[in-house]
């Protein structure tokens, strides 16, 4: 019997995927509002159901990961945020608008150690991944250019290599790389640089949103 967890801040959506997990045949050891709750036990696969996927989330996805297969439930609301969410260590991402047929399918796959990606957002994830195989500007791989974006979000390299599931030594790498293809020799020039080329759309179609300012 695989050992499902379920983690969703609001009771009736822990309910509700506690009922499609049993539809499914599929029995839910644990449902609780946050990964913290599930304490150091492993699983089969965790639901993590997310009101709206942000760049904070990441955290959240990479700790659920150390528990089990993670199956990331959320509005993939056209932010570019697929890749980052699987680099982060899920295996499989599913739309809270999703049917119930597909929810089900989706809870079997991960937990069977398969990866998913649900209907709604394969031409998103399709998008994504074009994008990044496109490249970046100044000679940028698209490694590159996601680790640029992250810097210009005001995040650090360890906090890049967890959302990227690098390591360390890797995003200090591709940060020395940057700076020497941009020309820039310190932080604060290449973070501005970055926010400038985000909100210029520069980055070959990754971020479609401005970031915000670089933190101090």
């Amino acid at each position: 019997m695989h050992r499902i967890a379920i983690v969703a801040d609001q009771p009736v959506w822990r309910a509700g995927l506690e009922k499609l997990a049993a539809d499914a045949d599929l029995s839910v050891t644990v449902a609780v509002p946050c990964v913290d709750d599930l304490g150091s036990d492993r699983y089969d696969a965790v639901i993590l159901d997310l009101p709206h996927i942000v760049a904070s989330a990441m955290d959240t996805v990479a700790e659920a990961a150390t528990r089990g297969s993670v199956l990331v439930s959320t509005v993939w609301d056209g932010s570019p945020m697929l890749l980052a969410t699987v680099r982060a260590g899920a295996r499989g991402c599913v739309s809270r608008f999703a049917e119930q047929e597909i929810m089900g399918g989706a809870i079997r796959v991960i937990a069977q150690g398969g990866f998913y990606i649900c209907p709604r957002t394969v031409h998103q994830f399709e998008a994504e991944l074009a994008g990044q195989a496109a490249g970046g500007p100044q000679g940028l791989t698209p490694r590159e250019v996601e680790t640029l974006r992250w810097i210009a979000s005001g995040l650090t390299h360890r906090q890049i290599a967890r959302r990227m599931g690098l390591s360390d030594d890797t995003v200090n790498t591709y940060a020395k790389r940057i700076r020497t293809k941009l020309g820039v020799t310190n932080k604060a020039d290449l973070t501005r640089i970055a926010i400038e080329m985000a909100q210029a759309g520069a980055d070959g179609g990754v971020a479609r949103r401005p970031l915000p300012p670089a933190k101090t």
